[in-house]
């Protein structure tokens, strides 16, 4: 991956390509820095019109999963960073998010509701192992049996099942696991740093045994490379006991595109024309649209192509609407007080 400029920087640096080998020739990988994250709130609000939720819970900032098309990687810029290789090897860690949350959740002011968990980078990307912050997080929200859905693309989130278990007991939770290609090889290469599709698969049964509600997530669907596969992926997630599914079409806001676009260059050049072309004959002309809606589904026969194969595989898969998860904040509670519903338990 590059690592050009942030868009807010007026200086760039750039690497000595003969220093970055060994004497064999291979490519140095830099290590990952790990730096502490001082924000005194930890969570974020948006009101956009097609995001699911309205607040946001991100331990981390940046990502080691290492996507190449992730969408998150300008908020790196916004750090005076740069949104290639510095936001999967320069991690921000919030070492206070579960006090933070906790503190947050007590005001009087706190009105439960969904918190969103990955809307920015994945909350159980390699570092959450060590650290363990996502889990301390949960055990929060579990405590005060507040509402939160959960993204991710790592099999890590297993590892909590017992809290996931609690928040089920009060219709609290909800995980989605991202599915973008069954291809493993080409899984290597696209999200290094990811679970394998296998254990994303696992996944999904893993906590379906447990009684918790999963749903497969094909996002993003990338056409001319991976839009092929929607029916196998979907197919292949209900088989393991997801209940649901959804699909989201590659979007590249700002450097993302730039950056995407030299990776399909390097790693899949015989692909490049195609894959780009079909984002271009979805996006008006360009690369990417921001307008609330489009963004998350495109425009043209392709997009509708796309949508109506997705539609027709959830179908086949047993996916229907009535088995999308409605979350609840009814059983609510600060920790040391007594709530209704307890006077009824």
């Amino acid at each position: 991956m590059a690592n050009p400029a942030g868009r807010f920087e007026r200086l760039s640096v750039e690497y000595d390509a003969e220093a970055s080998v060994d004497e064999e020739g291979e490519v140095i990988q830099p290590r990952t820095q790990f730096l502490r994250d001082d924000s005194q709130s930890v969570l974020s609000f948006n009101d956009s019109k097609d995001v699911p939720f309205r607040i946001g819970l991100n331990p981390y900032r940046g990502c080691e999963h290492g996507c190449a098309y992730c969408y998150a990687r300008p908020t790196h810029e916004y750090l005076g960073l740069s949104a290639g290789l510095d936001f999967e090897t320069r991690i921000f860690v919030k070492e206070r998010a579960p006090e933070l949350l906790a503190a947050e959740l007590s005001k009087k002011s706190w009105h439960p509701e969904i918190i969103g968990m990955s809307g920015v980078t994945d909350c159980y990307q390699p570092v959450e192992r060590r650290l363990g912050l996502t889990r301390r997080c949960l055990a929060v929200l579990a405590d005060f049996r507040n509402p939160v859905g959960i993204l991710t693309k790592n099999h890590l989130v297993t590892r909590d099942i017992d809290l996931l278990q609690e928040l089920a007991r009060h219709d609290a939770v909800s995980v989605s696991i991202s599915i973008t290609t069954l291809d493993g090889e080409l899984a290597k290469i696209m999200e290094p740093r990811a679970s394998s599709p296998t254990r994303r698969l696992a996944a999904i049964k893993e906590l379906s045994d447990a009684g918790i509600y999963v749903r497969v997530t094909m996002a993003p669907v990338i056409p001319g490379l991976t839009d092929h596969e929607i029916p196998a992926i979907f197919a292949a997630a209900a088989e393991a006991g997801a209940k649901y599914g959804s699909l989201l079409l590659l979007r590249l806001p700002g450097a993302v595109a730039p950056l995407f676009e030299q990776w399909l260059e390097e790693r899949l050049p015989g692909s490049k024309d195609k894959v780009l072309g079909r984002i271009r004959d979805m996006r008006g002309g360009k690369l990417n649209d921001p307008r609330p809606h489009v963004r998350m589904r495109g425009e043209g026969i392709f997009a509708d192509q796309i949508q109506t194969l997705g539609a027709i595989a959830k179908r086949k898969a047993g996916f229907k609407e009535s088995n999308r998860k409605r979350l609840s904040a009814a059983a609510f509670r600060v920790p040391g007080t007594i709530s209704q519903l307890d006077l009824f338990n």
